[in-house]
C-alpha cells in the first residue's frame, strides 16, 4: 500500500493561475474566486499533485503525510 497525502492550499497566498490544475486536473480545481482547493485533500501520493506542488508560482500548495504530517512538499530544511 502506498502513501496518502494530506493536501492543502493556502488561499491567503493562492493567486488563481490554475497550473495545479494544468499538472493534476484529478486533484485539483478553481472555485468561482479562481482559488484553487484539492478535490480530496486526503488522497493517494500522486507524481501529478507532487508536480503541480512544485511547479505553483506562489508555492501556495503543502503536501503532508496524511498519518504522520511529515512535510512532502515543500520539504522541510
Amino acid at each position: 500500500m502506498g502513501d496518502r497525502w494530506h493536501v492543502e492550499v493556502d488561499r491567503s497566498v493562492c493567486i488563481g493561475s490554475g497550473m495545479c490544475v494544468n499538472h493534476a486536473p484529478a486533484g485539483f480545481e478553481l472555485d468561482s474566486a479562481r482559488q484553487s482547493h484539492p478535490r480530496s485533500p486526503d488522497s493517494d501520493a500522486s507524481e501529478q499533485v507532487l508536480a503541480a506542488a512544485e511547479g505553483c508560482p506562489v508555492e501556495a500548495i503543502s503536501i503532508t503525510l496524511a498519518d504522520s504530517r511529515e512535510a512532502v512538499f515543500p520539504p522541510e530544511d
